[in-house]
C-alpha cells in the first residue's frame, strides 16, 4: 500500500494516539496547508546552538552564585562561593570566544552578525543569540517574526467583552536575549528611544513600553537581514 493510501485510510476522528496515526495525520495536515519549506540549519549553526545553550546554563549558575554571595555570612562559604564563580566566568568567556570564531569562519553568518551588531543597542553576544534562537530572521514577515518570538499581542475578546492584550508563547530564549538590548536601545537608539518615550508619555506601563521596543528591535533586525544592509539613522 502506498503512503498516500495509508494517509487517506486514517480518519480525522480516530480516537487513538500512536506514532503511526500521528505521522499519518501530520502528513495530511502538511499536504493540506502546504507549508513553506525552510532550509535545514547548517552544522555550524547546530554547533553554535549547543554552545549557546551551554553558555545560558552557565550564566544562570553565575547569577545564582552571585545572589547567594549577598546572603552568605560565613567567611569560609564566601571564599568557596567566590572560587566557584571564577571557573564559571572563564567558561562563559571561552564559549563566547568560540561562538565568535565559528561565526567569523562562516561567510553568511559573519555578514548577518555584522548587520545585527550595526543596530545601536544590540551587542555581539545578543546578536549571536538572535542568530541561534531565530535563524529564520530575514526570511519572515513581520507578523510571523513577532508571533514566533512571542512578542505579538494576543487579543482576548468575546462578544462585547474586550480583554487586555498580552504576549505569550513563542521562543523564551529569544525574548530573554532581546530584553537587555531593548533597555539599551530605549536610551541610545534614536528611533527606539522615541518609540519608548511616546508610549511612556501616553501613560503606558514601562514593562509594556519595553516589550514594544523588543518587538520593534526584532522587526528591525528582520528587515535589515532581509535587505542585507546595515543599520543607518533616518535622514531628517
Amino acid at each position: 500500500m502506498s503512503t498516500s493510501a495509508k494517509i487517506t485510510a486514517t480518519p480525522v476522528s480516530t480516537l487513538v494516539k500512536t506514532d503511526r496515526c500521528d505521522a499519518a495525520l501530520l502528513a495530511r495536515f502538511g499536504a493540506l496547508i502546504e507549508p513553506t519549506a525552510r532550509p535545514v540549519p547548517s552544522p555550524t549553526l547546530d554547533t553554535m546552538r549547543e554552545l549557546h545553550t551551554a553558555r545560558s546554563a552557565l550564566v544562570k549558575d553565575r547569577t545564582a552564585a552571585l545572589n547567594r554571595q549577598k546572603a552568605i555570612r560565613s567567611p569560609l562559604l564566601r571564599r568557596q562561593n567566590a572560587q566557584r564563580l571564577r571557573p564559571i566566568a572563564a567558561q562563559v568567556a571561552t564559549i563566547a570566544a568560540e561562538l565568535v570564531a565559528l561565526c567569523a569562519a562562516d561567510p553568511d553568518l559573519k555578514e548577518r552578525l555584522a548587520i545585527l551588531t550595526s543596530i545601536p543597542g544590540l551587542g555581539q553576544i545578543s546578536a549571536l543569540a538572535l542568530l541561534v534562537e531565530m535563524p529564520e530572521l530575514g526570511s519572515l514577515g513581520h507578523s510571523q517574526a513577532a508571533s514566533l518570538a512571542g512578542l505579538a499581542p494576543i487579543a482576548r475578546d468575546s462578544g462585547q467583552f474586550r480583554g487586555r492584550r498580552s504576549i505569550q508563547g513563542g521562543r523564551t530564549g529569544l525574548r530573554q536575549a532581546l530584553y537587555m538590548p531593548a533597555l539599551v536601545a530605549a536610551r541610545f537608539n534614536p528611533d527606539l528611544k522615541a518609540k519608548y518615550q511616546t508610549l511612556i508619555q501616553a501613560g503606558k506601563p514601562p514593562k509594556l513600553a519595553i516589550t514594544a521596543v523588543m518587538r520593534k528591535l526584532l522587526l528591525l533586525a528582520n528587515a535589515l537581514l532581509r535587505d542585507r544592509r546595515a543599520w543607518s539613522p533616518k535622514l531628517a
